[in-house]
């Protein structure tokens, strides 16, 4: 039996990156906290069972982690630590009761009839990409229609939405493991300060002609005073909101597909009732979390599944592992959207769990439901090219036929 540092090692290879599931499934033979030796990673310890990982999760003891500097040079880490997705309490209730204040679940549910509207309008334009059997990448819709939906509901030009994806990439690569060599943390940096005066500009037009979309709302309670962040905090945070809502959601929709295609009677059921896409979706997140690694730090000592963790030690919870837990789910390996538990980390849990779930959720349902009853003939064209990004599982590729 490999050690948890020898497995951890592995997931930072190429086969790691491409197929971690089998590593996950060695780590849980060792435990649902599995300690690294001391001195070998910057890590103390994996969190790899169900449990433990949402325990970890939702105990804001264990800090968020994006940088050992409280006040780094590095621009994209100013950006990213301004955000209510790296800050703890209080400043993490803060920000998010503004953002909770404006995206309401009657706003919500008020813009599901939209998203339905998107996805059937980005799927007429897959279809004629895809007229006489053309093949096309899957990829450029699971990218347009999450950027499509969040621009929309923060009032974000369509002709400008193309113009974010390498930017969201650069930092993306930034922040995976491995990640920090000088050329990325550069093209990271550029990539932050450009978003960074994009939002800028984008709330002083609020200011000049106000619109009834988020990023209005937003401004009129930061203008008001009572909204407790200041202007860069609502800046970083638009930056973030954006980065995480659309790429996560692309990589559901590409995961999703591909797991899919190799179950055609799922496909089938689904095309005969689109109201089973909810519960796709759910075991989709389940079997192949679009979010991998989670760090954390200690702040005090802290007991977790029996292992104590030491004042200032680093934390690594695996959400993608706790997924395939044994010990939570049966035959955990097994994509079944028909399993009696769909329960999932995907999303977090606790205080921290993820502020735009329910568009993601919004967008995988309207997608799913409507793919297969509109071609309903779609397959692969190609072997699916998986991304090399350990932290965000998702593909660079997915060539298909419409049928």
């Amino acid at each position: 039996m490999r050690t948890a540092n020898e497995i951890l090692a592995a997931l930072g290879s190429e086969d790691g990156r491409r197929d971690p599931m089998p590593l996950f499934a060695e780590l849980h033979r060792i435990g649902p906290v599995c300690r690294l030796a001391p001195g070998s990673s910057p890590y103390a310890v994996v969190v790899n069972g169900y449990d433990a990982a949402q325990e970890a999760l939702k105990d804001i003891r264990f800090h968020r982690l994006l940088s050992a500097d409280p006040n780094p040079k590095e621009l994209v880490l100013r950006r990213l630590g301004g955000s209510m997705m790296f800050r703890n309490e209080p400043d993490h209730l803060r920000m998010r009761k503004v953002f909770q204040a404006v995206l309401t679940p009657r706003r919500l549910t008020g813009f599901e009839p939209v998203v339905d509207a998107l996805a059937e309008e980005l799927l007429d334009d897959l279809g004629k990409a895809g007229a006489d059997r053309k093949v096309v990448d899957f990829v450029d819709f699971a990218y347009r229609l999450p950027i499509t939906v969040i621009g929309t509901f923060l009032g974000i030009p369509r002709s400008d939405l193309g113009w974010f994806r390498d930017r969201t990439q650069r930092i993306d690569e930034y922040l995976d493991l491995g990640g920090k060599a000088p050329e990325k943390l550069a093209a990271a940096n550029q990539a932050a300060g450009e978003l960074n005066d994009y939002y800028a500009r984008m709330i002083a037009e609020r200011r000049i002609r106000p619109r009834d979309d988020l990023v209005g709302s937003l401004v009129h309670a930061l203008d008001s005073g009572r909204s407790g962040i200041d202007e860069q905090e609502l800046i970083d945070n638009l930056l973030v909101l954006v980065n995480a809502s659309f790429v996560t959601t692309m990589n559901l929709l590409t995961n999703g597909l591909e797991l899919l295609l190799n179950k055609p009677r799922l496909v089938e059921a689904l095309r005969d009732d689109p109201g089973l896409a909810s519960d796709y979706v759910e075991e989709i997140l389940r079997h192949q979390s679009s979010v991998q690694l989670i760090s954390r730090k200690a702040s005090t000592d802290i007991e977790l599944a029996g292992e104590t963790i030491t004042e200032g030690s680093l934390v690594l919870i695996l959400p993608g592992a706790a997924n395939r837990d044994p010990a939570k789910h049966p035959d955990a390996d097994t994509f079944d959207p028909r399993r009696d538990d769909l329960q999932h980390l995907s999303f977090g849990a606790g205080p921290f769990y993820c502020v735009g779930a329910a568009l993601a959720r919004m967008e995988g349902r309207a997608a799913f439901a409507q793919l297969f009853q509109r071609f309903p003939g779609l397959q692969l064209a190609g072997e699916p090219v998986r991304s090399r990004s350990l932290l965000l599982r998702g593909h660079q590729s997915m060539p298909i036929r419409m049928g």
